[in-house]
């Protein structure tokens, strides 16, 4: 099992309640039908603990991912490349971070 952590802010003139409510109807229920996942989240950054510092991103995703060969082709199939395309007009520059269990 793999875990990939998003980290992204929104492109200049995306407005939240926008991007939130397509999340929300079309990313999350698409992304968490594929059979590789087993569990997709999306977070809302609130801030930075212990700091009055503004947060470098304003959104984390959270994909929990039971087969990486299964969600490679799960991305590449059905209404993934249209979903990843709409995402990347939300998103600024995310970055993909691949994590695995280390304890």
């Amino acid at each position: 099992m793999a875990t990939v952590i998003v980290v992204f802010n929104l492109t200049d003139g995306v407005e939240p309640s926008a991007y939130e409510t397509w999340a929300r109807e079309r990313d999350s229920p698409t992304v968490n039908a594929l059979p590789s996942i087993d569990s997709f989240r999306l977070l809302r950054v609130t801030g930075v603990l212990g700091s009055d510092a503004p947060a470098p991103y304003q959104y984390v995703e959270v994909v929990e991912i039971n087969s990486m060969d299964g969600f490679m082709a799960d991305i590449a199939s059905g209404n993934m490349p249209a979903i990843a395309a709409q995402f990347q007009e939300f998103a600024d520059n995310p970055t993909f971070i691949l994590t695995e269990p280390a304890a």
